[in-house]
């Protein structure tokens, strides 16, 4: 099987099938069968109605009776009665209106969904249905396999694909050398007999993924110490001088970072390292002196930031900080004089640049960069990092900084090619953030209290989910709640913000925000990665049990930045009780213990799948699974010892390549 094939070779995927494919990231029929399963339906599972409990269910019934009613926001509601021997249940589908006319009333049907308490009763809510003929007979297998959609495509397609194609996975070669079972481990995901079955598959395809994960790294970390560069040795006495004039005491994370830092920077193999730190643990700071040694021994330092509203933040208090020692110069989209100012890079009359995306327009020239500091690095490309890196005559250092903390059991596996400094101290005089959990039905207090922080002039954020309320969800939007915070502060400035906005407009927003002329900013999470402003005092974020545990936390971060006491409001999406997550981050304000919490309760792929575009894409594996992880070092270990050639694995080298680009600096 040519698993390199275009899809388009699959009976019954025609073209506008092909194109919906496409724009999901499926093109070849490697794509297709590596588009597993997100559950099993288990119809030898099936119960009575009787015998129903809350949690996930399986019963096997006739429809009694079914309507469909519209609600507002133009939300369709079909509800229908189910029944057999042994009593009646409600089942309820969101925006579905075409079941109303799915069913026989005469024949039996299997449905597989949720069964929970809405309103003083049970019902099922939004499950699947499936015609109890087409699977009672002795030959067909009844654990049948829930595809995820994609667009158009429905769960029922992706199965009609994979039983086309059901002959030719026998004969997928296997991909790791000295590890066998790759097409049996395949079959078993798409068609098993038993859950067993399923779940010893999928463990043998989280193994495949890991290992091209861990290899990379291991291929990284070799490659980037054959590269060579100039060493950057400054005047420590100097240096230690400076940090003598600075108006507050380093924490210890923070001394320990720089030393680091300064170690890397005077080898002859350039640095590669990732600084984080919880959510003002002072990165910037760790930053600025590795600039300034950097210029003390006659090099130049780039700072990339992702918007041009930090970028101008980071300039202005740097250039405060280092007064007349070093100079700072700004370059961003809206700089005035720019060909000038580039002829001051050029000429090495500038120590330390800060900007976006303008530092790496082709017309930008350094005339010695040593050092190259990328701030919120999961927010630029692998591209945009290269072209920064290519902006110095020989490779340059390279410090990452990220404000997501990262669990060490992703450090070992993701960034085992990378040095990672830690800053996980605060410095003094940051205030801790009280955090309270509030019901969508008991918000009067929380307003109360909002009211205070305001009359004391102080900020407020107000996060919500959506931008709109178009579709058919009930979380916040920002358009409604906006509406709503206005009129209930009339008194106040209320603005709004969100990512579908011009980058213009939103750094407009952002400085006037951070300037005190708005008082009530009503944002999407846009906001996660911004400026400091110390006089926010109060971060409220609608559904917050619709986030993970890292993103709530950085949402946090926004406040307690000055000397007040600052408050988070998580307001739950019901009035049902807190999940495990808001009552963590309730009791916690520690960015690397949530992070280890979250990485346990919503795995890898969702929270760290943004920290660099098209590098973490684990779609399978759990690296909280250690002994997976273990089983896949393994292999990696051995297939280097045996020294096997990549050219002769075209499919393993693709897929190794994709996580190579992650860290690597050539």
């Amino acid at each position: 099987m040519d698993l390199a094939a275009p899809i388009e070779e699959v009976k019954g995927i025609g073209p506008k099938t092909a194109d919906v494919l496409h724009k999901a990231g499926i093109f070849t029929l490697r794509d297709l069968v590596y588009h597993l399963p997100r559950d099993y339906e288990d119809f030898q599972q099936a119960q009575d109605i009787a015998s129903l409990k809350p949690g996930k269910v399986t019963v096997k019934a006739k429809v009694e009776s079914i309507t469909t009613r519209r609600m507002r926001r133009n939300l369709a509601l079909t509800e229908a009665t189910l029944r057999d021997k042994t009593g009646a249940i409600k089942v309820i589908w969101f925006n579905q209106p075409y079941r109303a006319k799915q069913f026989d009333q005469d024949k039996e049907y299997y449905f597989s969904g949720t069964m929970a308490l809405s309103y003083g009763h049970y019902q099922i809510s939004n499950p699947s249905a499936t015609l109890a003929s087409d699977y009672d007979k002795a030959l067909t297998a009844k654990i049948q396999p829930v595809y995820p959609a994609r667009g158009s495509v429905k769960s029922q397609d992706f199965k009609k694909f994979m039983k086309t194609i059901e002959n030719n996975i026998a004969l997928i070669p296997d991909m790791i050398p000295n590890f066998e079972g790759r097409a049996e481990a395949l079959f078993d995901v798409h068609f098993p007999e038993t859950l067993e079955q399923a779940r010893s598959g999928r463990e043998y395809l989280a193994t495949e993924e890991l290992f091209s994960l861990l290899l990379a790294a291991r291929l990284n970390r070799e490659e980037n110490q054959k590269l060579h560069t100039e060493p950057i040795k400054g005047d420590m006495e100097a240096f230690k001088a400076f940090i003598g004039t600075l108006p507050f005491k380093l924490t210890n994370a923070q001394r320990r970072a720089t030393w680091e830092i300064i170690q890397d920077m005077a080898e002859d193999i350039p640095m590669n390292r990732l600084l984080q730190g919880d959510v003002g643990s002072g990165k910037t700071m760790v930053a600025a002196l590795s600039a300034f040694m950097a210029a003390n021994a006659g090099f130049q330092t780039a700072l990339m930031a992702p918007t041009e509203v930090l970028a101008t933040q980071h300039a202005e208090s740097l250039a405060k900080l280092f007064g007349d020692k070093l100079s700072v110069a700004l370059l961003t989209g809206s700089t005035k004089h720019k060909d000038e100012l580039k002829k001051h890079i050029k000429n090495g009359d500038v120590d330390l640049v800060i900007g976006t995306h303008a530092l790496i327009t082709d017309d930008t020239e350094f005339s010695k960069l040593g050092l190259a500091i990328i701030d919120e690095q999961h927010r630029f490309g692998v591209m945009q990092r290269q072209k920064l890196l290519s902006k110095a005559h020989t490779m340059p250092h390279l410090l990452s900084m990220t404000a997501t903390p990262i669990p060490r059991s992703l450090q070992l596996t993701i960034f085992g090619d990378l040095a990672v400094s830690i800053l996980d101290e605060l410095p003094a005089g940051r205030q801790p953030i009280t955090t309270k959990i509030v019901s969508p039905n008991s918000t009067k207090q929380m307003w109360g209290a909002i009211e205070k922080e305001l009359e004391a002039k102080h900020q407020v954020y107000y996060i919500c989910k959506k931008i709109d309320d178009k579709g058919v969800s009930e979380l916040s939007s920002v358009k409604k709640e906006v509406q709503k915070i206005t009129h209930q502060f009339e008194n106040y400035n209320v603005a709004y913000l969100h990512g579908k906005m011009k980058p213009a407009e939103k750094d407009e927003i952002m400085t006037l925000f951070a300037n005190g002329e708005i008082d009530i900013l009503v944002s999407t999470t846009v906001v996660e990665v911004g400026v400091n402003v110390p006089n926010a005092t109060v971060m409220v974020i609608a559904d917050a049990d619709q986030y993970g545990l890292s993103q709530l936390h950085q949402l946090r971060g926004r406040v307690g930045r000055g000397s007040d006491a600052s408050y988070c409001y998580l307001i739950n999406s019901n009035s049902d009780a807190p999940t495990r997550r808001l009552r963590e981050i309730e009791r916690s304000q520690d960015g690397f213990y949530l992070a280890e919490v979250d990485l346990k309760l919503r795995g890898p792929g969702e929270l760290y799948g943004s920290l660099q575009h098209g590098a973490l894409d684990l779609r399978i594996a759990t690296i909280t699974d250690t002994k997976l992880v273990h089983k896949a070092d393994m292999l990696v270990k051995d297939f280097r010892k045996k020294n096997y050639d990549m050219v002769e694995y075209k499919e393993l080298s693709d897929s190794v390549r994709k996580y190579q680009r992650l860290t690597t600096l050539n």
